[in-house]
């Protein structure tokens, strides 16, 4: 007997829309996209089919990391809106049955925090202990910074107290103590205000960064011993105060180490996690045109060591530089020769400042395959915005801003994001053939053909078949290793899924082992079925570049086909 039904874990068939404030919709005019302008977009997003808006950071920053360098957690960057600009925002979504997550950014505060102005000030400030500091100079950590293109050291020394701070990212972003109670509570004050104003859950930033104990005291370690005790406390305390508030995190971490972060069978960490190994998987599998790397990697999530509750979130693209930190050596390089050759594209040395259709030359084939495949993956896909209508990069851009550049509205000056002089503009829009002229919301809204319409289309389906967020899965076997065929089965619904990674069309032949005659494959996106033969056999053909999401329909099924 079921005992849930599909709405009481949301986020298991969620489609969710990460995007920036400051860089979707003006609606003042000043250069700067606002709350305000989002909240006239919303209609657009819930015709796209999403679900949960995912904001990045709209604090109160100094700017020098995108937002990311927060000064008041509590508080709305005044170029974007105030308060109340964003419960008209979360109400607006909502009554659209959308939910809004945003940024949980624990890991550091800017160096401008009113928490690091006093912890500077002396050796025993009461703020001292918010942050971590050692009094002997630090070892070679070179090997050990995020961003080897801007720091050498993951500490510097604060010359007013002549002590080093620790900082993971960027010198001007300190890393908070977690181990100190006070932080740890002032982190949940922070979520429970959020959670008052109506946010549905929190993207978590960086999670294995602050959970790590390195440079703590032995007196913090002592107390942090168990860093996902903490994290099973912070999950606690959101269901405390929302029952069905999620934690997204960022957790880039090996599958075998993703368990822990996940809180194993018990589930009671984080609810979602970001699937890097996947995604990193998928481009290989792309540049060699063959699924059997993506196919392995979904074989090797640990899901009989995790809750039937607990999700993976599936992407292309995120707001950062597409990693490949999990590759090899050779097969970073072999993703590099197919989809970044020249220097300028790469990053850090392990990924990408490129946005797919650039990528992948503009074939609208390849484009549409991979979409389908993000939806058709078991999980949750997450879309970053832009991806939607084929937005490119913007490579003159430094570091991760390449990808972060205005949304294209019209084929207008300004892309339709503002009319303000391109000298206002919060960043360049896109020039050449992925600007706005060339790739814009407008045109593709009245092109049968275009992205957008294929991307709506998958998100419809992809919420019409629950198999896809709930279901079991399995790779099905096959003899072309260009294909990845996939079945998802949730109670008696089940479907199977066809994508063809190269150019050439082939004919899938398919053993289901249905037991009862009369069983049909009904295709979800075309006109056309398939009937099992008595043994449970099929041959199916897929295009080059192709794809099929096939619904099983046994006899008496009064399922819509």
């Amino acid at each position: 007997m079921r005992i849930t039904d599909t709405s009481d874990l949301w986020w298991k068939n969620a489609v969710i829309y990460c995007l920036d404030v400051e860089t979707y919709f003006d609606a003042n005019g000043d250069g700067v996209g606002d709350f305000t302008g989002l909240a006239q977009r919303v209609d657009y997003l819930s015709e796209l089919g999403v679900t949960c808006l995912w904001l990045m950071p709209f604090y109160p920053t100094p700017g020098k990391d995108d937002g990311y360098d927060v000064s008041d957690m509590y508080g709305v960057d005044p170029r974007l809106g105030d308060h109340g600009d964003v419960v008209e925002l979360i109400r607006t979504a909502k009554d659209r049955g959308m939910r809004v997550i945003i940024d949980l950014i624990v890991n550091h505060t800017s160096d401008q925090h009113p928490w690091f102005k006093e912890a500077r000030k002396s050796k025993d400030n009461p703020y001292r202990d918010y942050y971590v500091w050692r009094s002997d100079p630090p070892p070679d950590t070179s090997d050990q910074v995020v961003f080897p293109d801007k720091e050498d050291s993951i500490w510097e020394k604060d010359e007013r107290t002549g002590e080093w701070y620790l900082h993971h990212f960027y010198r001007h972003q300190p890393d908070l103590n977690i181990a100190n109670p006070k932080v740890q509570d002032a982190i949940a004050s922070v979520m429970g205000f959020w959670l008052q104003l109506g946010v549905d859950g929190f993207r978590v930033d960086a999670v294995p960064f602050f959970l790590n104990d390195l440079g703590m005291s032995e007196h913090d370690k002592h107390d942090f011993s168990e860093p996902h005790a903490y994290l099973r406390a912070l999950r606690q305390f959101l269901q405390r105060r929302s029952g069905d508030a999620i934690l997204l995190g960022e957790v880039n971490v090996p599958f075998e180490d993703q368990v822990a972060f996940f809180g194993g069978r018990d589930g009671d960490e984080l609810t979602m996690m970001f699937d890097f190994v996947g995604m990193q998987n998928i481009y290989l599998s792309m540049a060699r045109e063959d699924a059997r790397p993506l196919a392995q990697a979904l074989r090797d999530r640990p899901l009989d060591q995790i809750s039937p509750d607990s999700q993976y979130a599936n992407f292309l693209r995120n707001h950062d530089e597409l990693t490949l930190d999990k590759l090899t050596d050779a097969e970073r390089q072999e993703v590099f020769a197919a989809f970044g050759p020249e220097p300028e594209m790469q990053l850090f040395g392990r990924g990408l400042k490129r946005r797919l259709p650039p990528m992948l030359g503009g074939d609208p084939r390849r484009l549409k395959m991979a979409y389908s495949l993000l939806f058709a993956l078991p999980g949750t896909p997450v879309l970053f915005y832009g991806e939607e209508i084929g937005m490119g990069e913007d490579l003159d851009l430094p570091g991760r801003m390449a990808v972060r550049t205005p949304m294209q509205w019209t084929d207008e000056p300004g892309g339709g994001f503002s009319p303000a002089p391109a000298s206002k503009l919060v960043a360049p829009v896109v020039t050449g053939g992925y600007g706005p002229e060339h790739v814009n919301v407008a045109r593709s809204r009245h092109d049968p053909d275009s992205l957008l319409r294929h991307i709506t289309l998958m998100a419809q389906r992809y919420r019409e078949c629950p198999e896809l967020g709930w279901g079991a899965f399995e790779v099905l076997d096959q003899p072309h290793h260009a294909v990845l065929a996939h079945r998802c089965t949730w109670d008696e619904a089940s479907m199977v899924l066809l994508h063809n990674l190269g150019p050439e069309p082939v004919v899938v032949p398919l053993a289901l082992e249905e037991d009862d005659g009369g069983t049909d494959l009904v295709d979800l996106l075309q006109e056309g079925r398939s009937r099992l033969d008595e043994r449970g056999r099929v041959e199916l053909p897929l295009d080059g570049y192709g794809y099929r999401w096939l619904r099983v329909m046994h006899p008496g099924d009064r399922r819509l086909p």
